[in-house]
């Protein structure tokens, strides 16, 4: 079962949707979630939302409660709510990006997907990552190939996966192989 944890965004339900071509999922608000349903859960997905990870304390809760016990994965809001909670700073970016296709890049060897390879993703954010970020197994794995912002981190230790642009959206090209790989990790 995939547990996602709704930030109150129009877009949750396109990542419910997505992950339920895998798996059984259960939704709750960040503000009603259900302890037991995350009990049988093998994967947390932390939704994307307005505002920033300051504003959701219980979803830091949560991902300092279950990482290393659970399998992770934070999209646009999710992504920055890991980072936050390892002690990244989350800044606004001098260019917003609502409805854009971005091109990003694979820029590791330790990614689960090839170095080099290239994706057209849907971004919906004004904020980023402020680097440099340091935070013990994280590794930035993909880039913006335009602005050279981080546009996913992975864990592969603690199985934590984040991306700052949306799989589940239409401008993103793949966007299910991508959660498919994730997911069967």
């Amino acid at each position: 079962m995939i547990y996602i944890i709704d930030h109150k965004d129009s877009f949750t339900h396109n990542v419910i949707h997505q992950f339920a071509k895998f798996d059984h999922v259960e939704c709750d608000n960040f503000d009603k979630i259900n302890i037991k349903k995350i009990g049988k859960a093998k994967v947390i997905v932390f939704s994307p939302g307005p505002g920033a990870p300051k504003d959701y304390p219980l979803s830091s809760k949560i991902y300092k409660k279950f990482k290393g016990k659970k399998k992770i994965v934070g999209i646009c809001l999710g992504f920055q709510q890991i980072l936050y909670s390892e002690k990244a700073k989350i800044v606004e970016q001098s260019k917003i990006y609502h409805g854009f296709q971005s091109k990003i890049k694979v820029i590791s060897n330790n990614s689960l997907f090839k170095k080099n390879k290239k994706f057209m993703v849907g971004s919906y954010h004004s904020l980023k990552l402020k680097e440099p970020f340091y935070a013990k197994n994280f590794e930035i794995t993909m880039r913006c190939a335009i602005s050279n912002v981080a546009m996913a981190v992975e864990n592969n230790i603690d199985k934590i996966y984040g991306f700052q642009f949306h799989p589940e959206s239409f401008l993103t090209k793949n966007g299910n192989l991508l959660i498919k790989k994730i997911l069967s990790t």
